[in-house]
């Protein structure tokens, strides 16, 4: 493997270490990748069971229990503006063992935090543009992501998971009658791509987004439709071709992600 260096565990990086060190831009990265393949990608469906439904979404070390909760009310805000059909929700959190050095519970500060609030929010977003919310009843769908091992890519991982735990769900409430129509018109799925050493990498570790010269997370459906992107250079400003690069990987990267959450 030439100058790649070997693998850690993840509690054991340093999280300051210089790119030259762990990436071989050539042919392969810290963790043995070519620089547009995926981290192992894993589906454990019914991973709890207490939810509608739950799915334990593992990218690399990255592990997020995505699960969906039914409401059979709607938001107050809904019933005051008499807003038809329902509604879809997001909270997203990460347990303080979720990194290598132990983080608050949110919780135990009385406040969410800022990223807390922008991820969840993307989420929430994200799910609701590939649902037809007139066909949900008067109901509310709970989607809760809670990261238990972080290694980059969580928001995107928690996108990709939720979909799956919200089609489980979404068929168990056909299954049960309480839907008479499939509100789901599309999947979804989002991957984060980046440039380090000017090279684009897909899916980002940890210490790849640490160094990237550009991060960028990129939300699509199955048709191909963008949701969201996310973009910003750390460092040089990035070139629309380069702009363009990270796209073409972040769709290559989002097609093989939309084919695993099928199995």
């Amino acid at each position: 493997m030439g100058a790649l260096m070997a693998k850690k565990p993840y509690n054991q990086i340093n999280t300051g270490i210089n790119l030259e060190e762990f990436i071989n831009v050539a042919e392969l990265r810290y963790d043995g990748r070519k620089p547009d393949e995926l981290r192992p990608v894993k589906f454990t469906r019914d991973f709890t069971i207490n939810a509608k439904a739950s799915v334990l979404v593992e990218m690399g070390n990255t592990k997020v229990i995505c699960a969906v909760s039914v409401d059979e009310n709607v938001p107050g805000w809904m019933r005051q503006q008499n807003v038809e059909g329902g509604w879809l929700t997001c909270e997203y959190s990460m347990l303080p063992s979720a990194t290598p050095d132990r983080s608050r519970r949110e919780a135990s500060m009385g406040k969410l935090g800022g990223r807390t609030m922008e991820i969840q929010r993307l989420i929430g977003r994200a799910l609701r543009a590939v649902v037809d919310l007139k066909k949900l009843g008067r109901r509310q769908l709970y989607i809760d992501c809670d990261v238990i091992q972080a290694d980059g890519g969580t928001r995107t991982a928690s996108i990709t998971g939720a979909y799956v735990a919200l089609r489980m769900a979404v068929d168990r409430l056909l299954e049960e009658k309480k839907l008479k129509e499939d509100p789901i018109k599309e999947a979804i799925a989002a991957v984060s791509v980046g440039i380090c050493k000017s090279v684009p990498l897909l899916d980002l570790c940890y210490v790849e987004d640490s160094a990237a010269e550009v991060d960028m997370n990129v939300v699509m459906t199955s048709s191909g439709r963008l949701v969201e992107v996310q973009g910003t250079a750390e460092g040089e400003p990035f070139t629309k071709e380069q702009m363009q690069q990270l796209m073409d990987l972040a769709e290559k990267g989002i097609s093989d992600l939309l084919e695993a959450q099928k199995g």
